[in-house]
């Protein structure tokens, strides 16, 4: 069998086929494993996500457990600060944010009787705008989310469906930490350890720096496992499916330990970039110099982010209905199945297909 990609989808379906016995090529058009988790020690020695941060969390135990037979893990809870109005405030918002921001000594129940006086009620929740304004008013939304939408997405929030803005809590508590999820670990030697440990089997053969629609020229196997871009697969035969991309900028600062207070700071409303990640503070890796990332959103280079709206989700569907047809491709991931899933969640979702069709037979 094929699988196009060696991320998160592409290897958990390899390592789950030739486990049952299954002869598996793995293919990839860049020049490593590990997708856009791949990580990497730069030219100064500190290991670096070349692709931006991937903070790995997540509540299914399922998950957790499985990725555990290929890695040790850092226990490591992710914190990001947020510049707004001259100063640092804890995002998600909560508590603090909210009693700093407007000079409050607010407890717990205040909190929360805040945000109902200033909370503008919307009924239906349909878009993003309507999920902010619905929770934390006009005031905090268009401080701590409108501008970041845009610089994100290229849209304003009353542009993208509900899910984006549904991902971020709001919290009448002092909990900082950017997700609540019961498991929130690191790889203990990195993604790209964690990657060559799955696809690490006398049954898996990896070819980088090969491209599939080249490939499929030459090729029949007997079973395709796809998690590139949908519509490239059908030649866009129903037009291009609309996804964001990123321009990643490296730096490192010699002589410095610590650079940020946190591991990422957040910037909604001032320069072009959106956010600065300094890996140190989720690696834990000790080196007397320390290197970030600024993240540029754009719309040219490869895709990133599936864009979470109706009429994209329309399209999809097109292409979601002529998959079907295809019997002996298997489509799996957030570029194939057009979901902006979590690594977990990309897990799960490889699990699930690999299990079923297993179970079926079919191969």
């Amino acid at each position: 069998m094929l699988v196009v990609g060696a991320g998160f989808a592409g290897s958990v379906v390899a390592q789950q086929f030739a486990s049952a016995g299954r002869d598996v090529l793995v293919i990839d058009k860049r020049e490593h494993i590990a997708g856009n988790a791949y990580d990497e020690q730069d030219a100064y020695g500190v290991l670096i996500h070349r692709y931006g941060p991937h903070l790995f969390h997540t509540n299914a135990k399922t998950v957790f457990d499985y990725l555990s037979r290929f890695t040790e893990w850092r226990q490591y809870e992710h914190r990001v600060r947020t510049w707004v109005e001259g100063q640092w405030l804890p995002m998600p918002i909560n508590q603090d944010t909210i009693n700093r921001l407007y000079n409050l000594n607010l407890d717990e129940a205040g909190v929360a009787e805040y945000l109902e006086r200033v909370r503008e009620e919307r009924s239906p929740i349909l878009t993003s705008e309507d999920v902010v304004l619905n929770s934390v008013g006009r005031d905090l939304c268009d401080k701590f989310f409108r501008n970041y939408t845009r610089k994100q997405w290229g849209l304003d929030l009353s542009e993208l469906s509900a899910g984006v803005a549904a991902r971020i809590p709001v919290r009448t508590n002092r909990d900082d930490r950017y997700f609540s999820d019961t498991y929130q670990a690191m790889p203990l030697a990195g993604y790209t350890a964690m990657f060559r440990n799955i696809l690490d089997h006398p049954r898996i053969r990896v070819e980088l720096g090969t491209d599939y629609v080249e490939l499929r020229k030459r090729v029949q196997p007997k079973l395709t496992v796809y998690t590139g871009q949908i519509d490239e697969y059908f030649d866009f035969r129903f037009g291009r499916l609309p996804y964001r991309s990123l321009r990643f900028e490296h730096e490192h600062i010699p002589n410095v330990e610590r650079l940020q207070p946190v591991c990422t700071l957040n910037y909604p409303n001032d320069h072009d970039y959106t956010r600065i990640t300094e890996f140190k503070h989720c690696t834990g890796q000790q080196h007397t110099g320390t290197s970030v990332v600024r993240e540029y959103p754009t719309n040219e280079g490869d895709p990133y982010y599936p864009v979470p709206r109706a009429e994209n989700q329309a399209l999809y569907k097109q292409y979601e209905a002529a998959a079907t047809e295809e019997r002996d491709t298997i489509f799996v991931g957030r570029l194939a199945q057009y979901r902006y899933y979590n690594m977990d969640q990309a897990v799960a979702a490889a699990l699930k297909v690999a299990q079923e069709r297993l179970e079926n037979a079919a191969v």
